[in-house]
């Protein structure tokens, strides 16, 4: 693994989120740092991962990026690769961030399969902290009191050094989603005082939607290629 921070800020608070179910945490990041104008200080290689780059609008877009906005001293983490098997160490990698610029709390952003179709996305919140707690309570989101958090949140909650929130919304389907992210955004407003209007995210959403499951399946397709490679080594 490579960590390469080009600035080191401290006290931030670290936004996290994956292309897991319905993308809710890499259409959030995506957002936040455009609305937030965020500069990208750092990326974070493995080697197995694909060996891809993405290239949209001309630029390159890295696999998983590290961000940052000076405004509101909020380092943004943005994954469009599969981080399949990769967990526990993208889970490191983080936990590395987070004591290099002494962190006050790391937030993970993930969906959740909802059990029924609703106009809303609703949403839950878990933390190690009980502090934490009545600050998201304060702003009437119920906690997530019975389920299992999977993944990379999931690898880092297990390490109690650090204060870790989740944000969960609830999706219908693993198809990209952004009215899930949209509500997503509305609680990070109210939690972190952001200001943020979540409108253009929904007016923007097929592009928003086209543009990381491309990018994403692109990801999926360069895995799929590169083991058959290694597979025809072998053969």
């Amino acid at each position: 693994m490579q960590l390469n921070l080009t600035k080191k800020p401290k006290g931030v608070t670290i936004i996290e989120g994956f292309p897991g179910f319905g993308l809710i945490g890499t259409i959030t990041t995506e957002f936040l740092i455009d609305q937030l104008k965020a500069e990208l200080i750092g990326t974070i290689k493995f080697e197995d991962i694909p060996t891809m780059v993405a290239i949209h609008e001309g630029k390159v877009v890295n696999p998983i990026g590290v961000f940052y906005d000076k405004k509101t001293n909020i380092i943004i983490i943005h994954v469009i690769t599969s981080i399949a098997n990769i967990e526990w160490k993208l889970a490191d990698a983080i936990m590395q961030i987070a004591d290099q610029l002494q962190a006050k709390e790391i937030i993970g952003l993930e969906g959740v399969a909802a059990p029924e179709e609703t106009e809303e996305s609703k949403c839950f919140y878990f933390s190690n902290r009980e502090q934490i707690r009545g600050k998201f309570t304060s702003i009437k989101i119920d906690q997530l009191k019975e389920g299992i958090i999977v993944g990379v949140t999931g690898a880092m909650i297990l390490s109690d050094h650090v204060p870790i929130s989740c944000v969960f919304a609830e999706t219908h389907s693993g198809l990209p989603d952004s009215k899930a992210a949209a509500a997503i955004i509305q609680v990070l407003d109210k939690y972190l005082g952001l200001n943020l209007d979540p409108k253009p995210l929904l007016e923007q959403a097929k592009k928003f939607e086209e543009k990381i499951q491309g990018i994403v399946e692109q990801g999926k397709e360069a895995k799929d290629m590169q083991m058959k490679k290694k597979l025809s080594y072998v053969g």
